[in-house]
């Protein structure tokens, strides 16, 4: 097998406009299994670029050839204009990558942990400074292995953006984390988008997606079936009107616009014209002289998407 040398001759573009990360047709396999199938999509500086998907999806197997771990199985991946693998030493000063699990020394203090890794950096944010942002100041003297699971977490952030990276790769950056903590993590990664980085991001927090991505793609068997904002997902799906018919009413009439999924006397109804079929439904209500129990009327949402795609539904 013949090996292929990291080029140390490349230097990273920072062309104005252009894509800070550039995937075309990426697959990636593992002997007869292809985890990823030929996904494509491009992040600017400036951007937020959320990949969702259930376990298995392919999620982390496309991020490890972006964060220079793996090699692609076939298509490209370019990160300010670079091979992540192959320019390695030339990447890997402008990209901040946080994983699902760090394995930091566990006898380091955490003081300890973010001068250790400042040495490796060029340019890195004051230990201070960094252990600040994300509340640790009071821990800077507790060994690692004496960390909770969030504080373990916060501690790996503080890492991947210590470099102040062009580009940064998160791959479940809140996981384990409480409300206040993640809140926290979503305002340091607003900030370094503020200051140009292009961010990609996986989650399962499906609000952590809406909080913070200018754009989305959502996986499924390693493709990606939709992909747009969250605006634009979530009206590949219906939105869904709910309410209880009261004893002796006559009978629902035909609603144009609308798809009867639950008769009388709890209704469901689907429908992707909402505020017209809803208009009818209580004008209809009103000339009986009905009060339709408990009615909500609820709009496509994201979530209501990524279920979709998780069922095998078709997506459109």
């Amino acid at each position: 097998m013949q090996l292929t040398r990291p080029r140390t001759d490349v230097r990273p573009r920072g062309d104005v406009g252009s894509p800070a990360v550039e995937v075309t047709d990426l697959r990636r396999r593992y002997g007869d299994v292809e985890a990823v199938r030929g996904i494509s999509f491009e992040v600017h500086p400036g951007e937020v670029f959320a990949l969702l998907g259930v376990n298995g999806a392919g999620k982390t197997s496309a991020l490890e050839v972006l964060e220079g771990l793996a090699p692609a199985s076939g298509g490209t991946v370019r990160v300010l204009g670079a091979d992540p693998v192959a320019d390695r030493a030339a990447v890997r000063p402008h990209l901040g990558v946080l994983l699902q699990s760090s394995g930091l020394p566990a006898d380091l203090t955490v003081r300890e942990t973010v001068r250790l890794w400042g040495a490796t950096l060029t340019g890195a944010r004051p230990e201070d400074e960094a252990l600040a942002q994300v509340d640790l100041t009071g821990r800077a003297d507790v060994r690692v292995r004496s960390l909770s699971g969030g504080e373990r977490r916060r501690l790996d952030l503080t890492l991947a953006l210590l470099g102040s990276p062009r580009v940064v790769v998160l791959d479940e950056p809140t996981t384990g984390l409480d409300p206040e903590s993640r809140r926290t993590v979503w305002g340091l990664v607003r900030r370094r988008v503020a200051e140009g980085a292009a961010v990609v991001l996986t989650t399962h927090h499906l609000e952590e997606a809406e909080e913070l991505a200018d754009r989305i793609a959502v996986m499924r068997a390693g493709r990606i079936v939709l992909s747009g904002t969250a605006a634009e997902i979530a009206a590949t799906q219906p939105a869904t009107i709910r309410f209880t018919m009261p004893a002796g009413a006559p009978a629902l009439p035909a609603v144009p616009g609308a798809e009867v999924v639950t008769a009388a006397p709890r209704v469901v109804l689907h429908t992707r014209a909402l505020q017209p079929v809803l208009t009818r439904l209580l004008a209809w209500a009103d000339a009986h002289g009905l009060e339709l129990g408990g009615l909500q009327a609820r709009a496509a949402s994201l979530e209501q998407a990524f279920l979709a795609v998780a069922d095998g539904a078709d997506p459109s």
